[in-house]
């Protein structure tokens, strides 16, 4: 039956195939389409048995190694110890507190008797000053000792009182200005050098135009470390309040800070007013 199918195949070749190049593409991939079928064949079962056998020779391998023997030396011979040799620490005895027998002192009773029917009087005793409050009349024991302890005296030192005042913490942020301070901030070389400094830097390049007085009211705010911070212009002219700015701006120097009523450094505002005549 097989070699009945394989001989109609092999004509349905021939005629599809007739007066075409039989040498290559279809034509030989039809007829070797057999041989291609069995060799995939026999190489997927050959993956299949080397997968199927590969844990098998991991596990070999990984067998636990043979001990070695010597031929000449003496045998090996391995002493295991019983349960009952191995050895145990040592038991440590505790030892329970002994109690501790309490002074042999003088006691007088001071405990209130039940109240019965027929009570007896007891017999008066003179009770010693120096036994201490107990359960029984104990007059032969040993003297109670009176706490002798005395606590130091405190050391008076004779002189007026000294009292340190506490520093009020400054705020920093806060800028102080009006009745709060004491003494106003100040250029180091004084307000005048820092006049002269202002006109001789200021440039009145750009208001050649211009004719008549100009002013405006530059202030700033200085800083403890002696640096301004913040300055503003409030003036008529933009262009004369930006100079004015620039101008101080760019004079070299510190300035002295302002004091609050506690002689202490604050930030403060301070106000410089520039008037400028354009002839």
């Amino acid at each position: 039956m097989k070699h009945l199918n394989q001989n109609q195949e092999f004509r349905f070749n021939e005629v599809l195939f007739e007066h075409r190049n039989k040498e290559y593409g279809a034509y030989v991939l039809r007829n070797e389409s057999d041989k291609i079928l069995t060799k995939a064949l026999f190489v997927g079962v050959s993956l299949l048995a080397a997968i199927s056998i590969t844990p098998f020779v991991i596990s070999a391998f990984r067998s636990e190694p043979s001990v070695h023997v010597p031929k000449d030396g003496p045998p090996l011979v391995m002493k295991l110890k019983k349960v009952d040799q191995i050895e145990k620490p040592p038991v440590v005895i505790v030892k329970p507190i002994q109690p501790v027998t309490p002074p042999h002192t003088k006691q007088v009773d001071t405990s209130v008797p039940t109240p019965v029917k027929d009570a007896i009087e007891p017999i008066k005793q003179t009770k010693p000053k120096d036994a201490t409050p107990g359960l029984i009349d104990d007059f032969k024991g040993d003297p109670v000792k009176h706490e002798t302890y005395l606590p130091p005296a405190p050391t008076i030192v004779s002189g007026p009182v000294t009292t340190v005042p506490t520093t009020p913490t400054v705020d920093k942020s806060k800028i102080v200005s009006g009745g709060d301070l004491a003494v106003e901030a100040a250029y180091e070389g004084g307000i005048n050098s820092f006049r002269n400094k202002v006109m001789n830097n200021f440039d009145g390049s750009g208001f050649d135009g211009e004719t008549g007085v100009m002013k405006t009211t530059v202030t700033f705010v200085v800083e403890i470390d002696g640096t301004i911070s913040g300055l503003k212009a409030n003036g008529g002219s933009a262009e004369f309040n930006n100079e004015a700015i620039r101008t101080i701006k760019n004079i070299k120097g510190k300035w002295k800070p302002g004091l609050n009523k506690q002689g202490e450094a604050v930030r403060s505002y301070f106000k410089f007013p520039i008037t400028m005549n354009f002839e």
